[in-house]
């Protein structure tokens, strides 16, 4: 039968199902000599008839009951379906992505995202902990969080944290006996905990600003790691001097496990900043977690 009868067969459930082709009608919005002229036609066109009609009453005949009873479940099954798709558009769900370094996973994003996850059981989370300058189109990813400085130009970037510094600490210990380091030049003749960057390769350069004096101090060590928590539990274990922010030492600092070091060189950086591709449709779900990120 020709897909331009299901409108035919809609109406014969509907039918069927009221026994009153004055409710049918209603139901369907359509007057109730279109609806009988319906019915004629589909009866006319399956060679069967399926309704018995009467002054007071509407009923099935055995062909149309079978036919009702064949059509019904896959009707209910279609109706359920269309239901559950309109749905999410009201209801947030899917995966989001997120690419992030772990400073800012832990610091930031986790603590922000934690608090509304349990009002969305149906969103789920994928944050990869990675220092690299991610493509997220290319790579895939809905959301990147990087410094703004750090953001490409066609990205919409939204702020979800403040200014951050960076500091140099080293453990009591490693400092003991040594001279004070008072200028960035100072750095060369320690011992400094890098930083490796998979984009290219290369070491974290010390970056360090002084008024309107900056300098990048490429530092040299033994130890070279790939996060930014290992620098510090390198610079606690008396390994050297590490470049972290400021307030992932705060708390060594005061149990006295670090010290500051060339504090007035201290650079402040732009706030987190979470950014995503403008050009496409926001889903509901990534709109919530940039909700979430945005706030304080």
């Amino acid at each position: 039968m020709p897909r331009a009868n299901l409108h035919d067969l809609i109406a014969f459930v509907a039918v069927a199902r009221e026994r009153s082709f004055t409710k049918a009608a209603a139901q369907l919005g359509i007057s109730q000599s279109t609806l009988s002229h319906k019915m004629r036609t589909l009866e006319e066109r399956m060679g069967l008839r399926l309704l018995t009609r009467t002054t007071r009453s509407v009923s099935t005949t055995d062909a149309g009951e079978r036919l009702l009873q064949s059509l019904s479940p896959h009707f209910e099954q279609i109706d359920a379906e269309v239901e559950a798709v309109v749905d999410l558009r009201e209801k947030p769900s899917g995966i989001v992505r997120i690419t992030a370094t772990d400073y800012a996973a832990n610091t930031v994003i986790w603590p922000k995202i934690a608090k509304v996850l349990p009002q969305y059981p149906d969103i789920k989370i994928e944050l990869s902990i990675d220092y690299a300058l991610r493509d997220i189109v290319a790579d895939r990813f809905d959301i990147g969080v990087r410094s703004g400085d750090q953001v490409a130009r066609d990205m919409i970037a939204v702020r979800i944290a403040p200014p951050f510094r960076m500091a140099i600490v080293g453990s009591p210990t490693y400092l003991r006996n040594r001279a004070p380091v008072e200028l960035p030049e100072g750095l060369l003749q320690h011992n400094c905990i890098n930083l490796r960057l998979p984009t290219h390769g290369g070491l974290l350069p010390w970056e360090l600003k002084k008024k309107t004096k900056e300098v990048q101090v490429r530092v040299e060590g033994q130890v070279t790691v790939t996060n930014t928590y290992q620098m510090i539990e390198a610079a606690v274990a008396g390994f050297g001097l590490a470049y972290v922010p400021e307030d992932l030492a705060q708390p060594f600092v005061d149990k006295r496990r670090l010290r500051w070091v060339l504090q007035d060189w201290w650079p402040t950086y732009p706030g987190l900043h979470a950014y995503y591709p403008g050009r496409r449709q926001t889903s509901r779900a990534l709109q919530v977690v940039i909700d979430a990120l945005r706030r304080g």
